[in-house]
């Protein structure tokens, strides 16, 4: 019995000292940690929520549900690990001599501070201190942790919610290129480009270290960060392979900047993509799509390059480097539908639509 009583004791110690580091890889370690107890506990929670927000159900009831996602399951986390925690001390308290139920009981006791009943055996006091300041730590760091998640929030959504000012909601690159070039032409660009890359590089920054926040959906539901950046990339994408103006490095740098940060938080997640694809390998927006979009910013006025064939491969090549990341980030979050599955359109159907309206009654 000895030797249960020990394997029993170590086994509780162990499985504190997990609870611990899952604790400190989720909010304290300063870099993408997947911990294996977190995840666990966000996927239980998933699943749940998934049975009511099913693809059955209209998307604007499903992201009203998914609003709550994140949040409950960053408050019920400490939870499970509290659980997790008082399992452990109650190891413990067994394996010094504890009946099964009291050693339940002290443990709870100890763990909530509430005193109620206290470890009448040597070494008993000890652990009870040890867990109750534990427990405190735990929800101490969650409380802690909180200003910290919503003002990066907060950082994430200010270019997500600009964003619909040029290329409407959910974000179109059609749309933000022809409304740019019709009020003050394509030059602006190179600054939505640097603004766009240092946006990305704190995405990156704040949603590896604290995923949860991939979850964290926007005040508006036709608003979404995987929507945002997969329509700056693409917008970047086509005016460097297909619109006829000065080469503007800032736009490359901006497109790298972004799928960098979209694969780094995808590997948080365990999600597969190729590191090195072929620039020929097949995407979610065909020939016949961008051929349409084409047609659109040629019919809006925005200046094209000649070679249509040579633009495909152009805007393909750069493409499959987030393509497949994209797409599952966007399953992941439960994103809107993105622009190249809607009916394409320029920004004059916006902002110009009676006039719209007129040339097709006079065509």
């Amino acid at each position: 019995m000895l030797i249960v009583h020990v394997a029993v004791f170590l086994l509780g110690v162990a499985g504190a000292a997990r609870v611990v580091l899952s604790a400190v890889r989720t909010f304290v370690v300063p870099r993408g940690d997947n911990d294996r107890l977190t995840r666990i506990a966000f996927r239980a929670i998933r699943r749940a929520f998934d049975v009511f927000a099913s693809p059955a159900r209209p998307y604007e009831a499903r992201d009203r549900l998914m609003a709550y996602y994140g949040p409950i399951a960053l408050v019920l986390l400490p939870a499970w690990w509290l659980i997790l925690l008082a399992a452990a001390y109650a190891a413990m308290f067994w394996a010094i001599g504890l009946p099964a139920t009291e050693a339940v009981v002290v443990s709870g006791s100890s763990l909530l501070t509430l005193g109620f009943d206290r470890p009448g055996i040597p070494g008993g006091d000890l652990l009870a201190f040890s867990e109750a300041a534990i427990g405190l730590a735990l929800v101490a760091l969650l409380v802690s942790y909180l200003p910290t998640i919503y003002g990066a929030f907060s950082r994430r959504e200010l270019l997500v919610n600009l964003l619909e000012v040029r290329a409407d909601s959910p974000p179109s690159p059609i749309v933000m290129i022809t409304r740019i070039d019709r009020l003050s032409g394509l030059d602006v660009l190179h600054q939505m480009w640097e603004r766009w890359e240092q946006w990305f590089a704190e995405l990156e920054e704040s949603h590896t270290s604290l995923p949860v926040l991939v979850f964290y959906r926007s005040q508006q539901n036709d608003h979404s960060w995987v929507n945002a950046a997969g329509a700056m990339m693409d917008a970047a994408a086509i005016v460097r392979s297909a619109v006829a103006i000065p080469m503007d490095v800032q736009a490359d740098l901006m497109i790298r900047a972004g799928y960098l940060a979209l694969r780094r938080i995808a590997a948080v997640f365990s999600i597969p993509f190729e590191m090195a694809p072929s620039p020929t390998d097949p995407t979610s927006v065909d020939r016949a799509r961008f051929e349409e979009a084409l047609d659109v910013l040629e019919q809006a006025g925005v200046p094209l390059v000649a070679d249509r064939d040579q633009a495909w491969r152009d805007f393909n090549g750069w493409r499959v480097n987030y393509d497949s990341v994209l797409r599952a980030l966007e399953r992941l979050s439960m994103a809107p539908t993105p622009w190249w599955e809607r009916p394409i359109r320029s920004a004059w159907a916006t902002d110009e639509p009676d006039a719209i309206v007129a040339a097709a009654a006079a065509g």
